[in-house]
């Protein structure tokens, strides 16, 4: 058997995805106006953790900046990990391509299956937008010189049964995020060694080291929307569940379209995030989404944002806006034809968020809470029991 006939087989066999991306409707621009000609090149300084860290929000913030994720054990190491990968996203591509089908299509189903085999959850290919690769990078402002034609997006769950248990601003908040920067981090250094190896240039972004805006990536290739929760993408099996990973290359892929299941509409219906954060940083309003950098969007405040998840004494970090969400839900038949009237019948998104709420979806089960509350409050590796710890006080919608 050859090798162009181990791979047509795999091609004709049935879909990659676990979850079936298929029914999806696909379009030629993302749901989220944006203005390509419009749209600058971001400098990485300039993000809301690294503000923080340049101290941008007073003394206080610039200091819990490095301890907010640290302070918990499990996100300390989490985020250990995640470190330990930051100088391993670039190599030298072999001199000698091996001997693949000259078809993108036959390419990009085995980067997928290659993703998927690692443990992705979903995975997306697209064209790099220029604009989304940053002009220049934190700390010390070197120029961002990446010219790779190809972007692969990778997204990791956080757990629905952490996520269920959890109050969204207490302890777990952190290693939940850290959970999936780093397993994504690990797949993305793994998938671009391997492209490497195969005689293409690659490399991979995480959350140690990016050279590239996340979103616009996952909208190109077809993972989410652009929800109310400012720049964050929502995808319709995880809703915003998930952290991402991204690996550059010039392997010859074929690209996914983006996606609209009718986001844009629900979340104007909705506003269950902008009720619940816990800092009142995502604006209310079917109406409230404005230009931003070319982009047309749901701004949330990203000061007050920031602050809230580096300086939470009740937990480490915030995932609020995630754990309320009507989208955050199981994998289950039930909520699959939930989802299936979500994206198809605009009348039922409303009665979507009413019934999201009779069924106290966004409540924690605290009966299900697996984790222990422990605090390092000096850096010195002394644990002790928080004082306080993110509760249902914690979720009465603002005022």
């Amino acid at each position: 058997m050859t090798i162009a006939t181990t791979y047509q087989r795999a091609f004709n066999s049935k879909r990659v995805d676990p979850y079936p991306v298929e029914v999806l409707k696909r379009v030629d621009r993302p749901t989220t106006g944006i203005q390509d000609n419009e749209v600058r090149r971001v400098d990485e300084r300039e993000s809301g953790f690294m503000r923080c860290r340049r101290g941008d929000f007073g003394a206080h913030f610039k200091k819990e900046v490095d301890r907010f994720i640290q302070k918990f054990p499990l996100g300390g190491a989490l985020s250990w990990m995640s470190g330990n990968l930051k100088d391993m996203v670039e190599g030298i591509a072999s001199e000698h391509k091996a001997p693949l089908p000259d078809d993108p299509e036959v390419l990009a189903r085995h980067i997928k299956q290659t993703a998927y085999f690692l443990r992705t959850d979903l995975v997306g290919i697209c064209e790099l937008p220029r604009y989304a690769v940053y002009s220049n990078t934190f700390p010390n402002g070197e120029e961002v010189h990446l010219t790779h034609k190809y972007a692969i997006a990778i997204i990791i769950d956080q757990d629905w049964r952490t996520a269920e248990a959890a109050v969204g601003n207490d302890w777990i908040s952190g290693p939940m995020s850290f959970l999936s920067y780093s397993t994504s981090g690990f797949i993305a250094c793994i998938l671009a060694e391997y492209i490497r190896r195969l005689g293409y240039p690659a490399r991979a972004h995480h959350a140690r080291n990016y050279q590239v805006v996340v979103p616009p990536i996952l909208l190109w290739a077809g993972l989410g929307e652009m929800c109310r929760v400012g720049d964050i993408v929502l995808n319709p099996f995880l809703g915003t569940r998930f952290k991402a990973a991204v690996v550059t290359t010039d392997m010859p892929l074929a690209i996914d379209k983006p996606i609209d299941f009718g986001l844009q509409d629900f979340c104007a219906k909705c506003e269950k995030c902008a009720k619940c954060c816990p800092s009142g940083s995502i604006p209310f309003g079917a109406d409230a989404k404005e230009m931003h950098n070319g982009y047309e969007k749901w701004a949330n405040n990203v000061e007050t944002c920031t602050k809230q998840r580096v300086g939470n004494k009740t937990g480490s970090s915030c995932g609020v806006c995630i754990n309320v969400c009507p989208w955050n839900k199981p994998y289950t038949p039930f909520h699959r034809f939930v989802e299936w009237t979500m994206r198809n019948v605009p009348i039922a998104r409303r009665f979507a968020v009413w019934g999201d709420d009779i069924m106290g979806y966004g409540e924690p089960k605290l009966e299900n809470k697996w984790w222990f509350d422990l605090e390092d409050v000096n850096g010195d590796g002394v644990l002790s029991v928080p004082v306080h710890s993110g509760s249902r006080g914690n979720y009465k919608p603002q005022e």
